[in-house]
């Protein structure tokens, strides 16, 4: 499932002329706002609704370096949820070159933020997930993961 496109600027390289460490998950972060929206719990949900997400784990890979000036797209490659948590892993391709750069596996808490505690989803919510889950799940990848024992189902 595709999320966005990112372009290596200057400002996110480090002295070995690649992306640096940081804005490998700083680009993740931008593409799971946009995954986070679909599903009614990301920015908009902050301001409007005081109900969000707040990563509790991640777990990132490095395959093979992006260097400047090249584009990056960012996919939603797995998904899955209980009552409070959600676990995704996002994954990064070289736009031209199409070879797998990085991955980013999160466990996320669903928080409201006028208590500042966990809660559960409501049933809209997890009817968005759902169906993102069941149309997507072909192309879904879950091997190597790290936090599905995490999941309370």
């Amino acid at each position: 499932m595709f999320l966005k496109t990112e372009k290596v600027i200057k400002e996110w390289t480090d002295y070995n002329g690649h992306l640096n460490v940081a804005f490998y998950v700083h680009v993740f972060d931008i593409a799971a706002d946009i995954m986070l929206d679909s599903f009614k719990m990301g920015g908009n949900s902050a301001k409007q609704d005081k109900k969000t997400t707040f990563v509790a784990e991640m777990y990132t890979t490095y395959k093979q370096e992006v260097r400047l000036g090249e584009e990056v797209e960012t996919h939603l490659s797995y998904i899955d949820h209980d009552k409070k948590r959600i676990h995704y892993r996002l994954s990064m391709f070289h736009k031209e070159k199409k070879y797998l750069a990085s991955t980013n596996e999160v466990l996320s808490l669903y928080v409201d933020l006028d208590k500042r505690k966990v809660i559960e989803f409501d049933q809209s919510r997890l009817k968005l997930m759902d169906e993102a889950v069941k149309i997507n799940l072909p192309e879904f990848n879950s091997d190597n993961l790290f936090f599905t024992n995490k999941l309370k189902k």
